[in-house]
Order: C-alpha cells, then structure tokens, then sequence
C-alpha cells in the first residue's frame, strides 16, 4: 500500500511537471515512479498512512492555492516597492508560533521565504526570525494569518494573540 501511495504521488507530480502526455513520456514516467517508489518507500512512509496523516496531507493541498494567492499578492507588493523605494521600511521582525512539531514549523518558514519581501532568517524552537522589506510586509507577518491557516491545515490549534517582539538591530 506504501508503495503504491508513493508511486501515485510521484507519478501525478511527474505528470503535472513534465507536461508531455506522448506514450514515451507516459513510459519514462512510470518506470521511474514506480524505481523511485520501489527505493524509497521506507524512507518516507515509516508507517502505514492514517487518516491523521491523509487529512493533514488534503489541508495542505487546500493550503497551497491560497499560498499561491498570497505569492502572487506579495508580488505585486514588491513590485510597488521598486517603484517607489521611498516606502521600503526593512525590518526584521521576531515572533513566537504556537505550531507544534518541526514539519509544521519548518512549512512555515519556507512559506514565509517563498512570499517575496519575507525571509526566514532563523528558527530557534517556536521563535521565529524574519526579514521583512516594508512595514505592509512586517504586519503580514504580525497578523499570524499564514500560521493560522497552516495550523487548520495540519488540525492544529493556533488561537489566541501571538507573542512578538521587536528586532534588537
């Protein structure tokens, strides 16, 4: 059942990035899914999927559109900052998150670094660091918005307000 699961997986995603449906392709795609899967398996499934795992697994995919909004919004953010680089306000921006466990926390980090004007600068526990190029940016982050919505996406609880601090520069 691992196997297969991961062969499905990795076949869908070759699929969707290779984009050539030509009965060679089709062929190279499933030989090297089904190698990949027949490999590596072990490695990513250590135990049978639950029903926690495949629920956290359909959260994140509802998690990735909105993601992709978001990248798409900050943008045309950064765009605007280039236009007008007098209301560049970098910044570095610190916050504690509730999120439990190191998959969650480390989501959120390369969520925050994939949406442009924000880099995860450090990690340390539930203490995040992040650089943030205007004050618009900075308050993004404040908001714990992308937290909350990576805690309902891994059925986490994420309520209540966030500690943050001010960066020492």
């Amino acid at each position: 059942m691992r196997r297969l699961s991961l062969f499905v997986l990795l076949f869908a995603a070759w699929l969707v990035l290779s984009g050539h449906f030509d009965p060679l392709h089709l062929a190279f795609g499933v030989v090297c899914s089904a190698l990949v899967a027949r490999l590596s398996s072990g490695l990513l499934f250590t135990e049978t999927p639950s029903r926690r795992l495949l629920a956290a697994t359909w959260g994140v995919v509802r998690f990735v559109p909105w993601l992709l909004v978001e990248i798409v919004l900050a943008n045309l953010h950064v765009v605007h900052l280039v236009c007008r680089p007098e209301r560049l306000r970098p910044q570095v921006v610190r916050f504690r998150t509730r999120l439990r466990g190191d998959v969650a926390r480390v989501l959120l980090g390369n969520a925050i670094t994939l949406t442009p004007g924000t880099i995860t600068l450090d990690i340390e526990g539930d203490e995040f660091t992040v650089h943030a190029v205007s004050d618009i940016a900075a308050a993004g982050l404040r908001s714990g918005e992308m937290e909350r919505r990576i805690a309902r996406a891994l059925d986490q609880s994420a309520t209540g307000p966030r500690a943050t601090e001010p960066a020492a520069d």
